[in-house]
């Protein structure tokens, strides 16, 4: 069963390596024997990762910039000829409510987590088609390219996130026939710098605990079999997929979303009963639902009862 799931002899890229998820994904790569090529920005934290891990090559490098993009390839093949893996890790996130957040924050975000991931895939499959070898490219997206992120207000990332979602099965359909695969690992709540705001906050960790099916965060460890069953051959026949590894976060918003629509609609048709709608008193909430003030005020502490 190992060898199903063996990187050994590998060459691998990671992005964002210098800390968090990007760090564990580096050297989780590197102890199954795989020669990992670590890229970030922060110089100290790579050489600091390298010291750890005997063989692995730090990368200083930008992802949101052509040079550190093609950096990054000409160590790889100038060090070891070829890539067999990439982990598209790199990515950062800013906090704001869309009204208020800047166009310049924006475009940086998504210029990292979706740009630079696109031109990253890309110049790497280049190299895959070329030596037909074929590889496995895993961009790393989040539970937010398929949920909002109420109620923190990241209206870029998840924008960022759910077109990686898109572009990764785009990618994998033009490359399938190049033995080149592209899936997508999309993390839930993980205890990382990205997170480390929201955690740190007591009440926004509750409110991650509450909802969570699993009542908990996730371990670092808990990604390390999803990552290496994208990376190896054990996922041969698998490509444009996002595996979701997120305790039940995902499905549980989904099921409650139903769960709520369908409640307002059954609160609706009682309280119609009890308040007609006079001239002048409609207001609309939603398609299809017309509400007076005493609706309007059920129909709150409803919805917040529910996203306790």
């Amino acid at each position: 069963m190992d060898s199903l799931f063996s990187v050994d002899d590998r060459v691998a890229i990671v992005t964002g390596a210098s800390s968090g998820l990007g760090r564990r994904f580096a050297r989780v790569l590197h102890e199954r024997g795989a020669h990992v090529v670590a890229a970030a920005r922060r110089t100290a934290n790579l050489d600091e990762l390298a010291g750890e891990c005997p063989g692995l090559l730090p990368v200083t490098a930008d992802v949101s910039e052509r040079a550190g993009i093609a950096r990054i390839i000409d160590t790889a093949v100038g060090q070891f000829g070829r890539v067999d893996i990439l982990v598209n890790n790199a990515g950062t996130g800013i906090p704001a409510n869309a009204v208020d957040e800047s166009l310049d924050d924006f475009r940086y975000i998504v210029d990292v987590n979706l740009v630079g991931l696109f031109d990253l895939a890309r110049s790497v499959a280049r190299v895959m088609i070329e030596r037909a070898v074929g590889g496995s490219i895993v961009n790393v997206s989040s539970i937010l390219g398929a949920v909002a992120s109420m109620p923190i207000p990241a209206a870029a990332y998840c924008a960022s996130k759910g077109a990686v979602d898109n572009l990764t099965r785009e990618l994998a359909c033009q490359w399938a026939r190049t033995g080149v695969r592209v899936n997508a690992l999309a993390p839930g709540y993980f205890p990382s710098e990205t997170t480390a705001p929201v955690l740190d906050d007591e009440r926004s960790l509750q409110y991650l605990l509450r909802n969570c099916p699993m009542g908990r965060l996730g371990e670092e460890h808990e990604l390390d079999g999803a990552l290496l069953f994208l990376a190896s051959d054990a996922s041969s026949y698998c490509t444009g997929q996002v595996l979701v590894v997120d305790g039940g976060w995902t499905a549980r918003r989904t099921r409650r979303s139903t769960t709520l629509v369908r409640g307002i609609a059954l609160l609706d048709e009682r309280l119609d009963r009890l308040a007609p709608i006079g001239a002048g008193e409609t207001h609309r909430l939603a398609p299809g639902l017309v509400l007076d003030g005493l609706r309007e005020r059920r129909l709150e502490a409803v919805t917040e009862q529910r996203l306790r």
